[in-house]
Order: structure tokens, then sequence, then C-alpha cells
């Protein structure tokens, strides 16, 4: 059945219609401001409070229309806080945060609106359960005792919002402000942003429109069979051929054997696979891998010089490796003078964790930032990287390229050279999810576009790629490998794809780290790809095996040997996943406390996370929006309305996986094994996030729950937007069926249309969130 164009033209016309309202609607909307304080100076850290605690503060004068109190309290994970606002005896205002507020240090309760200014007021909180102690931030005041003697005490800081003027109101004030502490400079800037977001958008819709229209749910062109083929199909690519044509095959007698001649031989059929490989990677492919680099281009201009996770040490990396030509040697932050010359001027330490304070924002700051930058400030470290120090240096040593092109130039001019070096792994990313999806669902082609456009355009994919971060290349690491994984369990397991998955791996350890919880899913896939092709031909399936392991272990070993020379542990930083600090380290205990990261406690585990569900709080809350240096979000509202819609989009891949099952069971068994290697991959990942968090438990329990660290598993994200919108086909197939009119299985390309303006909606308003943070 073909859909006519103009129903996706529709869907299309239709999502974007709602999103332009909704942004109409938003700018029109008034910002929120702070209109007072207990002026409390944010001096820094006044210690810990437990769960339970509570306390009042001086709250000095609350104005007229205050809407929310934010309050000097930080903590990885944020408990339930309730907040009072009285007059003496009396309550005037009070509300509630909801568990699972974090990262950032203070935190804001929406209150019942306060109709008029409230002079020497009082303002008392309480704390619900907590997972981890909850760190105070303020300073010290003078207060005056019941006696009237003055002394001197510490407080918490508290902070009045109130609703101002609307964003229209305000945008041009806002556009100056983004032109400032960036390279490069100038109001300018925001047209380049708005050009590249045009972009985005318009190459999806043209893309969206051309794929989607015609629904051909048919194997793709070689194929050989679709999903359906069979083992002993894939493996006659590898079974020496009989009679004349064995003869043409056969090697020239004049050639040794084993000799060079083989060698060459192998190493041009394997050029001249890569190239066939090539030349039919889909034009939408590319399409979608374009649309991902501009999507993270334009995120690298929006987010402020070093307000991404940890990017002053993953920059102080790379400055090392080429300056000092050496790896970094320890966890210091002793940067080089022009790191911090840099991040001093861009009053970074002030900014980072403090929704309340802004990038610089005049242009006497921006005047000083370009003066100090301009005098010789020196490049060299001191050896140490932060965070960063333990990863390994494929990234590093790829981003001194950029960082070379650009030395002329200033920090700032290399910070975003680097940066937009990052973006063109999210477009390997999403060309890998396009193909990943493509051979995941080989007879639904318009699924294909409906993943790879969704990767394309996820805010949090631009986010992270749009920064010095060695998580991009990870995210594309991860994505090939879904990809090589998938067409090995599609059309039979070659000596070449199997280099490429043990090389895909190795990349992948020299990469980051992290990438060893995904290590054994692969190898696995590896070895259930060799014992199919071995049912055809055993040799060729042990040489496989052999060649893509020995390539994937080979960085490993180096690594090991590398240590035992320098006398140095054996497992190098990984030897601390095996003495957990937390004073309970039993095995039982840490697989409780992993399970419990990410699903709902059973029955007779300890409550290691009391007073919240971290599936919900943590991680889909925190899913939905999470940027800046981990402290901007969105409003709570945001979040319970993407759940319902997210709940949706489970049910009908639920449908859209029951459609695509093979139909003979030997398939389905199959399948199902493909199935599981990609579950094993994934459980990998986790179980090593969860593994590292629970190091710092339970002095602190949630600094690993974010987000980013589950993005190498971006493929499966894919094929979950494409299942489902196959799902809604199948849904309307099912009505159909029953007589209602209008009812068809073209409901899955429409469903399409409107997932992919969804996610160019999400993007959008999470750019938006990003500059009401930093130059709101």
């Amino acid at each position: 059945m073909l859909v006519p164009r103009h129903a996706v033209a529709a869907a299309l016309a239709v999502g974007l219609a709602l999103g332009a309202l909704a942004l109409g609607l938003v700018l029109s909307s008034p910002s929120v401001v702070v209109v007072g304080s207990n002026l409390v100076p944010a001096e820094g850290s006044l210690g810990g409070a437990k769960g339970g605690a509570s306390g009042c503060e001086l709250g000095g004068t609350v104005p007229a229309g205050t809407t929310a109190v934010r309050i000097g309290l930080g903590a990885n994970i944020g408990p339930k806080v309730s907040v009072a606002v009285l007059s003496r005896e009396r309550v005037i205002a009070s509300g509630q945060r909801p568990a699972g507020w974090g990262i950032a240090e203070s935190v804001t309760v929406p209150v019942s609106p306060i109709t008029s200014a409230v002079e020497n007021a009082r303002t008392c909180f309480r704390l619900g359960p907590t997972v981890e102690a909850i760190e105070g931030h303020g300073g010290t005041v003078e207060a005056v005792t019941n006696t009237g003697k003055k002394v001197r005490a510490q407080s918490l800081r508290i902070e009045y919002l109130k609703q101002g003027p609307s964003w229209w109101s305000q945008i041009t004030a806002v556009a100056h402000r983004m032109g400032l502490g960036h390279a490069p400079e100038g109001t300018w800037i925001v047209f380049v942003e708005l050009a590249l977001m045009i972009a985005v958008v318009t190459m999806a819709v043209r893309l969206a429109l051309r794929t989607l229209g015609p629904d051909s749910e048919r194997p793709a062109p070689e194929d050989g069979g679709g999903p359906g083929a069979t083992v002993a199909k894939a493996a006659k690519r590898v079974v020496p051929a009989r009679g004349a044509k064995a003869a043409r095959a056969r090697p020239s007698r004049s050639r040794p054997s084993g000799g060079d001649g083989q060698g060459a031989g192998l190493a041009a059929r394997s050029r001249a696979q890569l190239r066939s490989g090539l030349s039919r990677i889909p034009r939408a492919a590319v399409i979608c891998g374009v649309i991902a680099v501009l999507n993270a281009a334009c995120w690298s201009v929006i987010t402020p010089p070093f307000q991404v996770p940890d990017e002053p040490s993953h920059f102080a990396y790379v400055q090392l490796l080429y300056e000092n030509d050496t790896l970094p040697q320890s966890e210091f932050t002793d940067w080089s003078e022009e790191e911090r010359v840099a991040l001093m001027e861009l009053h970074h330490q002030q900014v980072r964790f403090h929704p309340e304070v802004q990038a610089i924002r005049t242009n006497a700051e921006e005047h000083r930032l370009a003066e100090e930058l301009a005098r010789p400030l020196g490049r060299t470290g001191g050896g140490g990287a932060g965070v960063a120090h333990s990863q390994p240096p494929l990234y590093y040593a790829l981003q001194t390229v950029p960082y070379f092109a650009s030395s002329s130039g200033s920090i700032l001019d290399q910070l975003e050279v680097m940066r937009l070096f990052s973006a063109l792994f999210a477009g390997l990313t999403a060309l890998f999810v396009f193909m990943f999806v493509r051979e995941a669902l080989p007879r639904v082609r318009w699924a294909w576009t409906v993943g790879g456009l969704t990767i394309a355009a996820a805010p949090l994919l631009g986010f992270m790629s749009g920064a010095v971060n060695p998580d991009s290349m990870f995210y594309a690491v991860s994505a090939a490998g879904f990809f090589a994984l998938a067409r090995g369990f599609r059309r039979g397991l070659t000596r070449p794809l199997a280099a490429c998955i043990g090389a895909i791996i190795a990349v992948g350890l020299l990469t980051k780290l992290n990438f060893i919880g995904e290590t054994p899913g692969m190898i696995v896939g590896l070895l259930v790809l060799s014992l199919r092709q071995a049912r055809a031909a055993r040799r060729e399936a042990v040489r496989s095996a052999a060649l893509g392991v020995g390539i994937a272990i080979l960085p490993g070993v180096l690594y090991l040997l590398d240590n035992l020379v320098r006398g140095r542990a054996v497992l190098g930083s990984a030897t601390q996943l095996q003495s957990p600090n937390g004073g309970h380290g039993s095995l039982l205990n840490e697989l409780g406390y992993i399970w419990q990261f990410y699903l709902p406690k059973l029955p007779g585990m300890t409550t290691d996370f009391p007073g919240l569900a971290p599936w919900h709080a943590l991680w889909f809350d925190r899913w939905v929006g999470l940027y800046g240096w981990l402290d901007t979000v969105f409003p709570l509202w945001v979040d319970k309305a993407a759940f319902v819609v997210a709940i949706g989009l489970v049910v009908l891949a639920v449908l859209g996986v029951l459609g695509v099952l093979p139909a003979t069971r030997s398939a389905r068994v199959r399948r199902l094994s493909e199935l599981a290697v990609y579950a094993l991959i994934a459980i990998g990942l986790l179980v090593m996030i969860g593994a590292a968090s629970y190091l710092e438990f339970p002095s602190q329990a949630g600094r690993y729950a974010e987000p980013r660290y589950m993005m190498p598993l971006i493929a499966l994200a894919g094929v979950w937007a494409a299942l489902s919108a196959r799902g809604a086909g199948q849904v309307g197939a099912w009505i159909g069926a029953r007589g209602i009119r209008g009812a068809s299985s073209r409901w899955g390309p429409v469903a399409g249309a409107l997932i992919v303006a969804l996610v160019l909606a999400w993007d959008i308003f999470s750019q938006l969130q990003t500059i009401a943070r930093f130059y709101g």
C-alpha cells in the first residue's frame, strides 16, 4: 500500500505548527527573575545535613509577586524539600519540590504566590529521606540574638523569584549576550545559530517527505531474502566453489602458497569490499549524518565555553598531549596559565552549578577577557588533567589536529574548532544508527529514516557532540559496533566483517574506559556469528573468530604489558572497581545497589534510594533535559508530559516488535539470539556505570546518574523510534480490518513523521532552555 505524500506532509505540518505555536507561547510567557534575597553571600559550603533535617533562616524582605524560593542546598540526588515562608508565626506561602533534583548547588521550590511584600520574614525548610548527605551553601552574616547582642553566624543563601518580562521583550539583550565570551564574538553569531537550525529543520522535513511517502515494505535489493534468510545462504559466500568456478577462483600455481600473493589478494578484496560498502551507503543515511553535524555545531555555538561536563579537563588533556608531548600524570587541576586565565575571566566557577548566575553579560567583561587572553600566556600545563587523566588517549590524539590548526588564535578559538571537530562524530553516530535500523528492520524502508532522523536531531547527542568530550566519539564507535553486528546477523560473518568488529572493539577501548562494559557483549556477538557460520564452513568460522577477537584484545594486552613493565597495577585505574569503599562492600549488596540504580526495588533488598524511584526521577527526568554543566533542566510539568508520551511510544514499540517477528520458529530463535547479544551489550554498560557509582556509596550515591552515560546505546533508541512508528501502523491495520474508515497501515509513516517533528521541537526547546539559563 502506498502512503499518500500529502498524508506525511500533513503530519509534518501539524507537528511543526504545534511546535511553532508552543514556541510562540513560550516566548510570550514571562521569564523568571530574581527579585530579592536574604543578603547572605554565596561564599561556599556550610557542611552537610541528613534526611529529615529541618531549619529556619532569616529571610529578610520577601518581595511581592514571589512565586518560587531558591535555597542553597546541593546534592547529586536531592530529597523532597518542603518550604514555608513565615511572617512571625503565620505561614504566608508554602510549596515543595519532589525528590530527584540535584547536580546544582541550589534547589528552586515553587510556592504559592505572595501578594504583598513581607518584612523580617523567616524561610523554613524540611528535607525528606535522603540518599546521600545534603550540602548547604551560603555564607557568614551578622545576626542579633534575643538579648540584643550582635554575633556572626552561618546562614543558607535564599533568593526569591517571580515572573518578569516576556522573552520577546528581551530578545535583543539576549542576542547581545550570546555574542559575548565566545570565539568568534559578536551578535551576528546568533544569525549563524538560526541558520544552522533552519538548515536542520529544512533538511529533516525534505528527507521525511521523500522517504516516508512511498511505503515499500520489502527486502532491500542486496538482502537476498530479508531477515528470514538462512545462515546457509549467507555462508555460501565463503564456501569454496566447484568445477569451472573453482578453477577460476583457485590461486595461480606460480604464487608461493601462503606468500605475499595471497596476502595482497586478501588486502585487495578487503579494499574492494570497503569501496563497495561505501558506495552502498544510502543517501538518506548521509543526510541524517549531515543534520547531526549541523545540530551539534549549533549546540557548540549556544553553550558557553567550558560549560559542558568536564570540558576543562578534556581540553587540558589535549593541551598536555600537544604542548608537553606527554600523557597526563595526575588528576590534579594544574591547568596551563592560559586555561586558568580563561576560566577565571569567564567566571567559570561562579557560573558552574549555579543556575542563578549567567555567563559574562557586559561589554566591559568581554573587553577584559580579550585583553587577558591577548597576553603571552603559557600553554604548558603541570601534568594534571583532572577527571580525564585516566582515559585512553585516542580521542585526545585526534583532537590535537584541530588544536594545532587553530593554535595561532586564542584558547577560545581553539576550543570552538575542537568542538566543531567533535561535531563530526555526531554525524557518524547518526549515519551508523540509520544503517543499524536498516539492518534490523530491512523490510520497513521508511522506518530507517525515522530512526536516523530521531537520533540526528536528538538534543543530548547535539549537546555532548558539540563539546570537547570523548563521549562524542564513544557514541559513534558504539553505534558502529551495533551496525556491524546487525550486518553479521543478517548477512552472515565474513573475515573482513570479523576484522571490522574487532577493530571497532579495539577503537572503543582506546576511546573511553566505559567501553569495557560493552566489550563482553560484542565479543559474544562475534562468537555467536562464528558459530552460525561454522555450520557451513567451520575452518573459515574459526579463522574469522580468531581474527576478530585477536584485533579486539590487542589494545588490552598492550596495556597490561605496559603496566607490568612500568611496575604499576596490572589493571591500572580499573583496579579500584575491585575494592568498594562503602563499608558494606559485599557482592550481594553491590548487585542490589546496581539493580535499584535502574529498576524498582525487589522484596528483601536493602533500601539504597529512599524516597524516590531512580528509574523515573533520575534516568527519565534527566533524560528529558539536562544541559549546561548538568544544571539546566526543564520545568517539572515538562517531565510529566514527556512521561505520558514515552509510555505511548513504549506501547507502540511493543506492538511494532510483534509485527516484525519472523513467522517460523527457527527464524524467531535466530532473531532472539541477536536481541540477546544487544541486551548483553546494554547490561554490560549499565553494570559498569552502576558499579562505578557504588564505589562512592553511601557518601555519594548518584554521581553517575547522568543520561549521557547511557548514550552509547543510542542505536537501540533509534530502533525504538522506528518500532514505535511501525507499531502505529499495526494499530491502524488492526482498526482498519474492523471496518473503521481511514484506518490502515499507512498510520506508520504518518506516526513516524510526527515523531520526527516531536524530536525537532524537543531539540529547539532544549536549546532555548540553555539560552535562557546562560544568557537570560
